[in-house]
Protein backbone atom coordinates (compact mmCIF):
# COMPACT_ATOMS: atom_id res chain seq x y z
CA UNK A 1 0.00 0.00 0.00
CA UNK A 2 2.89 2.24 0.51
CA UNK A 3 3.80 2.70 -3.06
CA UNK A 4 -0.21 3.15 -3.79
CA UNK A 5 -0.68 6.28 -1.21
CA UNK A 6 2.62 7.77 -2.30
CA UNK A 7 1.66 7.66 -5.99
CA UNK A 8 -1.82 9.29 -5.12
CA UNK A 9 -0.42 11.63 -3.29
CA UNK A 10 1.48 12.59 -6.16
CA UNK A 11 -1.69 13.29 -8.38
CA UNK A 12 -3.36 15.02 -5.66
CA UNK A 13 -0.19 17.44 -5.17
CA UNK A 14 0.14 17.88 -8.70
CA UNK A 15 -3.69 18.68 -9.02
CA UNK A 16 -3.77 21.35 -6.24
CA UNK A 17 -0.36 22.95 -7.41
CA UNK A 18 -2.12 23.21 -10.84
CA UNK A 19 -5.30 24.88 -9.45
CA UNK A 20 -3.13 27.25 -7.21
CA UNK A 21 -0.39 28.38 -10.60
CA UNK A 22 -4.34 29.34 -12.19
CA UNK A 23 -5.61 30.85 -9.45
CA UNK A 24 -2.28 33.43 -9.53
CA UNK A 25 -2.80 33.27 -13.17
CA UNK A 26 -6.58 34.60 -12.56
CA UNK A 27 -5.22 37.09 -9.92
CA UNK A 28 -2.71 38.37 -11.85
CA UNK A 29 -5.36 39.11 -14.67
CA UNK A 30 -7.53 41.21 -12.80
CA UNK A 31 -4.27 43.09 -11.81
CA UNK A 32 -4.17 43.92 -15.39
CA UNK A 33 -7.73 45.02 -15.80
CA UNK A 34 -7.56 47.43 -12.87
CA UNK A 35 -4.48 48.84 -14.32
CA UNK A 36 -5.99 49.75 -18.16
CA UNK A 37 -9.01 50.81 -16.46
CA UNK A 38 -6.60 53.29 -13.82
CA UNK A 39 -4.50 54.35 -17.19
CA UNK A 40 -7.96 54.93 -19.52
CA UNK A 41 -7.02 52.33 -21.93
CA UNK A 42 -9.71 49.98 -23.48
CA UNK A 43 -9.86 47.00 -21.21
CA UNK A 44 -12.28 45.31 -22.77
CA UNK A 45 -9.51 42.77 -24.25
CA UNK A 46 -7.60 42.14 -20.77
CA UNK A 47 -11.35 41.49 -18.67
CA UNK A 48 -12.26 38.98 -21.08
CA UNK A 49 -8.60 37.05 -20.58
CA UNK A 50 -9.37 37.93 -17.09
CA UNK A 51 -12.49 36.13 -17.34
CA UNK A 52 -11.47 33.02 -18.90
CA UNK A 53 -8.65 32.85 -16.32
CA UNK A 54 -10.87 32.43 -13.70
CA UNK A 55 -12.82 30.16 -15.02
CA UNK A 56 -10.07 28.06 -15.64
CA UNK A 57 -9.26 28.30 -12.43
CA UNK A 58 -12.89 27.09 -11.11
CA UNK A 59 -12.71 23.92 -13.03
CA UNK A 60 -8.94 22.82 -11.76
CA UNK A 61 -10.29 23.76 -8.24
CA UNK A 62 -13.32 21.64 -8.91
CA UNK A 63 -10.92 18.90 -10.12
CA UNK A 64 -8.47 18.34 -7.43
CA UNK A 65 -11.72 18.67 -4.68
CA UNK A 66 -13.33 15.66 -6.40
CA UNK A 67 -10.20 13.99 -6.53
CA UNK A 68 -9.42 14.71 -2.74
CA UNK A 69 -12.97 12.71 -2.28
CA UNK A 70 -11.86 9.73 -4.98
CA UNK A 71 -8.35 9.47 -2.50
CA UNK A 72 -10.61 9.19 0.99
CA UNK A 73 -12.58 6.54 -0.56
CA UNK A 74 -9.64 4.69 -1.88
CA UNK A 75 -7.99 4.63 1.44
CA UNK A 76 -11.31 3.69 2.94
CA UNK A 77 -11.24 0.63 0.79
CA UNK A 78 -7.85 0.00 1.26
CA UNK A 79 -8.31 0.12 5.25
CA UNK A 80 -7.74 -2.94 7.54
CA UNK A 81 -11.72 -2.02 8.97
CA UNK A 82 -14.84 -0.51 7.57
CA UNK A 83 -16.02 2.49 8.48
CA UNK A 84 -18.79 0.68 10.47
CA UNK A 85 -15.73 -0.69 12.62
CA UNK A 86 -16.23 -4.67 10.75
CA UNK A 87 -13.15 -6.06 9.27
CA UNK A 88 -12.37 -5.44 5.89
CA UNK A 89 -12.61 -8.17 2.82
CA UNK A 90 -11.82 -8.65 -0.68
CA UNK A 91 -15.19 -8.13 -2.29
CA UNK A 92 -16.26 -5.09 -0.75
CA UNK A 93 -12.61 -3.17 -1.39
CA UNK A 94 -12.86 -4.58 -4.41
CA UNK A 95 -16.14 -3.26 -4.61
CA UNK A 96 -15.17 -0.14 -3.66
CA UNK A 97 -12.31 0.73 -5.80
CA UNK A 98 -14.05 -0.36 -8.98
CA UNK A 99 -16.26 2.40 -8.40
CA UNK A 100 -13.66 4.99 -7.29
CA UNK A 101 -11.50 4.68 -10.55
CA UNK A 102 -13.94 4.90 -12.27
CA UNK A 103 -13.84 8.62 -12.45
CA UNK A 104 -10.00 8.41 -12.96
CA UNK A 105 -9.61 9.62 -16.07
CA UNK A 106 -6.44 11.04 -17.77
CA UNK A 107 -2.79 9.93 -18.37
CA UNK A 108 -1.69 10.76 -14.44
CA UNK A 109 -3.83 8.49 -13.42
CA UNK A 110 -2.01 5.54 -15.42
CA UNK A 111 0.04 4.03 -12.76
CA UNK A 112 -2.97 4.41 -10.04
CA UNK A 113 -5.27 2.36 -12.12
CA UNK A 114 -2.50 -0.07 -12.50
CA UNK A 115 -1.96 -0.52 -9.04
CA UNK A 116 -5.17 -0.58 -7.86
CA UNK A 117 -6.06 -2.99 -10.31
CA UNK A 118 -3.46 -5.17 -9.80
CA UNK A 119 -4.35 -8.87 -7.94
CA UNK A 120 -2.10 -8.25 -5.60
CA UNK A 121 -3.41 -4.78 -3.97
CA UNK A 122 -5.99 -7.23 -1.58
CA UNK A 123 -4.08 -9.87 -0.86
CA UNK A 124 -3.24 -8.81 2.71
CA UNK A 125 -6.86 -8.97 3.39
CA UNK A 126 -7.13 -13.07 2.11
CA UNK A 127 -4.09 -12.97 4.79
CA UNK A 128 -5.64 -11.15 7.26
CA UNK A 129 -8.47 -13.49 7.58
CA UNK A 130 -6.88 -16.52 6.70
CA UNK A 131 -4.30 -15.49 9.72
CA UNK A 132 -7.38 -14.54 12.21
CA UNK A 133 -9.39 -17.63 11.21
CA UNK A 134 -6.22 -20.32 12.24
CA UNK A 135 -5.62 -17.84 15.76
CA UNK A 136 -9.61 -17.92 16.88
CA UNK A 137 -11.70 -20.50 15.05
CA UNK A 138 -15.13 -19.11 16.61
CA UNK A 139 -16.05 -16.37 13.78
CA UNK A 140 -18.36 -14.49 16.83
CA UNK A 141 -15.18 -14.73 19.07
CA UNK A 142 -13.05 -13.57 16.23
CA UNK A 143 -15.41 -10.92 14.69
CA UNK A 144 -15.53 -9.63 18.69
CA UNK A 145 -12.03 -9.45 19.60
CA UNK A 146 -11.39 -7.60 15.46
CA UNK A 147 -14.22 -4.99 17.24
CA UNK A 148 -12.61 -4.06 20.29
CA UNK A 149 -9.34 -4.43 18.75
CA UNK A 150 -10.04 -1.57 16.73
CA UNK A 151 -12.09 0.82 19.02
CA UNK A 152 -8.81 0.61 21.24
CA UNK A 153 -6.83 1.58 18.61
CA UNK A 154 -8.96 4.60 17.80
CA UNK A 155 -9.26 5.78 21.42
CA UNK A 156 -5.51 5.97 21.33
CA UNK A 157 -5.26 8.36 18.36
CA UNK A 158 -7.96 10.58 19.98
CA UNK A 159 -8.52 13.13 22.56
CA UNK A 160 -11.24 15.06 24.50
CA UNK A 161 -14.50 13.69 24.76
CA UNK A 162 -14.44 11.42 21.91
CA UNK A 163 -11.67 9.65 23.59
CA UNK A 164 -14.23 9.58 26.67
CA UNK A 165 -17.16 7.94 24.69
CA UNK A 166 -14.71 5.65 23.09
CA UNK A 167 -13.45 4.68 26.94
CA UNK A 168 -16.97 4.10 27.61
CA UNK A 169 -17.35 1.69 24.45
CA UNK A 170 -14.38 0.00 25.52
CA UNK A 171 -15.28 -1.10 28.76
CA UNK A 172 -18.66 -2.25 27.30
CA UNK A 173 -17.09 -4.44 24.20
CA UNK A 174 -15.11 -5.99 27.04
CA UNK A 175 -17.53 -6.71 29.44
CA UNK A 176 -19.80 -8.39 26.93
CA UNK A 177 -16.79 -10.04 25.80
CA UNK A 178 -16.25 -11.40 29.10
CA UNK A 179 -20.08 -12.21 29.75
CA UNK A 180 -19.83 -14.57 26.21
CA UNK A 181 -16.52 -15.96 27.13
CA UNK A 182 -14.62 -15.87 30.33
CA UNK A 183 -11.17 -16.91 28.66
CA UNK A 184 -11.33 -13.90 25.78
CA UNK A 185 -8.10 -12.21 26.70
CA UNK A 186 -6.51 -15.30 24.89
CA UNK A 187 -8.29 -15.05 21.74
CA UNK A 188 -7.43 -11.28 21.66
CA UNK A 189 -3.97 -11.21 22.15
CA UNK A 190 -4.04 -13.84 18.97
CA UNK A 191 -5.99 -11.37 17.08
CA UNK A 192 -4.15 -8.34 18.50
CA UNK A 193 -0.93 -9.86 17.14
CA UNK A 194 -2.15 -10.46 13.38
CA UNK A 195 -3.64 -7.45 13.19
CA UNK A 196 -0.26 -5.78 14.31
CA UNK A 197 1.80 -7.56 11.61
CA UNK A 198 -0.29 -6.31 8.77
CA UNK A 199 -0.48 -2.35 9.99
CA UNK A 200 3.04 -2.40 10.24
CA UNK A 201 4.18 -4.55 7.40
CA UNK A 202 4.52 -2.06 4.74
CA UNK A 203 6.21 0.53 7.17
CA UNK A 204 8.37 -1.95 7.59
CA UNK A 205 9.24 -2.92 3.84
CA UNK A 206 9.78 0.41 3.42
CA UNK A 207 12.10 0.93 6.05
CA UNK A 208 14.00 -1.61 4.54
CA UNK A 209 13.72 -0.04 0.90
CA UNK A 210 14.91 2.95 2.61
CA UNK A 211 18.21 1.65 3.91
CA UNK A 212 19.00 -0.41 0.79
CA UNK A 213 18.37 2.49 -1.75
CA UNK A 214 21.01 4.72 0.14
CA UNK A 215 23.78 2.15 -0.42
CA UNK A 216 22.98 1.49 -4.06
CA UNK A 217 23.44 5.11 -4.61
CA UNK A 218 27.22 4.42 -3.92
CA UNK A 219 27.23 0.98 -4.96
CA UNK A 220 25.55 -1.33 -7.33
CA UNK A 221 25.40 -4.37 -6.00
CA UNK A 222 23.96 -5.36 -2.22
CA UNK A 223 25.51 -8.76 -0.93
CA UNK A 224 23.58 -10.82 1.51
CA UNK A 225 26.23 -10.23 4.41
CA UNK A 226 25.29 -6.70 3.64
CA UNK A 227 21.68 -6.85 4.42
CA UNK A 228 22.12 -9.42 7.37
CA UNK A 229 24.40 -6.09 8.75
CA UNK A 230 21.96 -3.96 8.05
CA UNK A 231 19.27 -5.44 9.81
CA UNK A 232 21.12 -6.75 12.92
CA UNK A 233 22.30 -2.64 13.39
CA UNK A 234 18.27 -1.55 13.00
CA UNK A 235 17.09 -4.22 14.70
CA UNK A 236 19.41 -3.60 18.16
CA UNK A 237 17.76 0.01 17.29
CA UNK A 238 14.50 1.24 19.11
CA UNK A 239 12.57 4.68 18.35
CA UNK A 240 10.20 6.49 20.05
CA UNK A 241 6.41 7.58 19.03
CA UNK A 242 5.15 10.15 21.54
CA UNK A 243 5.69 8.46 24.95
CA UNK A 244 5.45 5.33 24.01
CA UNK A 245 8.93 3.37 23.34
CA UNK A 246 8.53 0.44 20.63
CA UNK A 247 11.06 -2.25 18.71
CA UNK A 248 12.21 -1.50 15.21
CA UNK A 249 9.23 -2.73 12.81
CA UNK A 250 11.52 -5.48 11.10
CA UNK A 251 11.15 -7.32 14.56
CA UNK A 252 7.49 -7.58 13.89
CA UNK A 253 8.27 -9.01 10.07
CA UNK A 254 10.27 -11.68 11.91
CA UNK A 255 13.51 -10.16 10.40
CA UNK A 256 15.92 -11.98 12.91
CA UNK A 257 19.40 -11.34 14.29
CA UNK A 258 21.51 -13.29 11.92
CA UNK A 259 23.88 -15.97 12.99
Amino acid sequence: MFHTQGELERVVHGKWQRAEGQLEAATEADHKVAQSKQRGRDARGVAQHARTAWRKAERYFDEAVQTEGVVSRVAMALAVFRPDGTLNDGAWAQAQLQEATTSLRGPEWGKVRRLLSDERTLYYLAWLHAQLAEAVEDPLWREACARLWALRETMLHTHGEKRIRLEQLVVLKQAVCQRLWPEWQSAYAQVHERLMRVVRASSAVECLNSVVRMHQERHRHVSQGMLDLKRLYWNCRTFRHGKRKRACPYELLGLKLPT
